[in-house]
């Protein structure tokens, strides 16, 4: 998009585009996203970025009406297989917290400069930046929606000092961190991460839940994940194993988001509850979350593209707002996509960590790939393949290097890596061998088979 189509979508207040760009303006000193209900300012005025970071780096602050931090993440991100979307993909997942600049240049097989040279000059913003601003955005969250001391809250969300959590969100926020809490209403605030925390986890334009959910009630795992409630009102919950600690999410359904076909839909969310042993990991559960429900996905670009196909178009036009769900775990899912249902749960009550609360009925975590390693046959081979890196499924991980190590193990076939390809791996644009799947459906095949399985189409 040049800046003057930018200008329409911000002038006509388009929320398709919130989270692909987010535009500023001078005279404020406020960046907004596109969809903002504030009047529109005049094109002189405006500047344009990438990215929230580098409207953050260039000295303009978020907007307290439209919120631009909690915009919908950027679909591009989980198109792109070069080094910025892998990158991406890795800042989401919380790496450069937990590893610094220097271990996401590690796992992406370039030097530190090259990272900050590649991100600063495509996006206005380098690797730290960009975790500074997902940073802002968790310490506003925990600020507003838990009561948990702020001196906490500086380090859970990943900030190094008190004093660095304290200039960044005067900064981001034009408020103290104080301040930001008092503007929220008290009304679903809890005492402590233990008690959960409630969250909107946003999406743009329409959202066939029903298909989500019908998947990942077929395939849940007992002990692990469960969906109750009726169509329409369900409720999945799992439990994670997360970098500082564990936890349970659920998420609910919520009936009629598609809205009608054809519409320019403004988008939504699904309502959540995380309940962790430690808010440092409420970052990389968000983003897992996202993954596996697909929220950032672009469902204008893929319904376009997909409601030209004469098969297609019925589909497109009856379900709007198809999602390709992810993983919340990729090590898990490639595990359970090798060995079934079946076996997933007998490895779970076998193998699996016992929960020290158990929730409901959700009392282990998956089992580790270290944890069956020694298992015999293909199973053994893919987890100790995927324990000691033979086999990467990390958000920045390569998808076609991850699929070559896949089928060099014995007893993964096509199927089996290209269902972990499009799961795991999040590739929008899989196709299984042996499934008729044309060119002209691309970049979307992954969508297109999820279209074909909602309206059980044979494939």
């Amino acid at each position: 998009m040049d800046e003057d189509t930018r200008y329409e979508a911000v002038r006509s207040r388009d929320a398709r585009f919130d989270g692909a760009f987010f535009f500023a303006v001078e005279t404020t000193g406020i960046y907004c996203r596109p969809s903002c209900p504030a009047v529109t300012p005049k094109r002189r005025n405006v500047r344009f970025f990438a990215t929230a970071a580098a409207a953050q780096g260039s000295g303009f602050r978020a907007c307290r009406r439209c919120r631009p931090d909690a915009a919908p993440g950027s679909a591009e991100w989980n198109v792109r297989a070069d080094v910025v979307g892998r990158a991406m993909r890795l800042i989401g997942d919380g790496v450069v917290d937990r590893e610094g600049v220097a271990g996401l240049a590690v796992r992406l097989g370039y030097s530190a400069r090259q990272v900050q040279r590649q991100l600063t000059a495509e996006l206005g913003a380098g690797p730290v930046a960009l975790a500074r601003a997902q940073r802002a955005h968790t310490a506003r969250v925990l600020l507003q929606t838990t009561g948990l001391p702020i001196t906490e809250i500086a380090f859970a969300a990943g900030f190094a000092s008190v004093r660095q959590f304290n200039d960044t969100v005067r900064a981001v926020y034009a408020q103290t961190p104080t301040q930001l809490r008092a503007a929220a209403p008290r009304q679903g605030r809890t005492a402590a991460p233990g008690a959960g925390i409630p969250l909107r986890l946003a999406h743009r334009g329409p959202y066939h839940a029903t298909a989500v959910f019908d998947l990942l009630e077929g395939e849940a795992v007992a002990g692990v994940e469960e969906v109750a409630g009726p169509p329409g009102g369900r409720t999945y919950r799992r439990t994670l194993r997360l970098p500082y600690g564990t936890g349970v999410v659920a998420v609910d359904e919520r009936a009629g988001d598609t809205g009608r076909a054809g519409a320019v839909h403004p988008g939504g969310w699904l309502d959540a509850r995380l309940h962790l042993t430690d808010p440092r990991d409420l970052t990389t559960a968000v983003q897992r979350l996202r993954r596996l429900f697909d929220l950032d996905s672009d469902p204008y670009a893929v319904d376009e593209r997909l409601g030209a196909d004469p098969r297609l178009a019925p589909l497109v036009a009856a379900r709007p707002g198809v999602r390709a769900p992810g993983a919340a775990d990729p090590e898990e899912y490639a595990v359970r996509a090798l060995v079934g249902r079946t076996e997933a749960e007998r490895l779970v009550r076998a193998r699996g960590k016992s929960l020290d609360a158990p929730c409901g009925s959700l009392t282990h975590l998956f089992p580790e790939p270290a944890a069956l390693a020694d298992a015999p046959g293909p199973l053994g081979a893919l987890a100790a393949a995927l324990a000691d890196g033979t086999v990467r499924l990390d958000p920045g991980a390569d998808r076609d290097d991850a699929e070559e190590a896949l089928l060099a193990l014995p007893g993964v076939d096509g199927r089996t890596a290209a269902a972990i390809r499009s799961r795991a791996l999040g590739d929008p644009d899989v196709a299984p061998p042996g499934v008729d799947v044309p060119d002209t459906w691309r970049p979307w095949r992954t969508y297109a088979l999820h279209h074909l399985r909602a309206a059980e189409e044979p494939r």
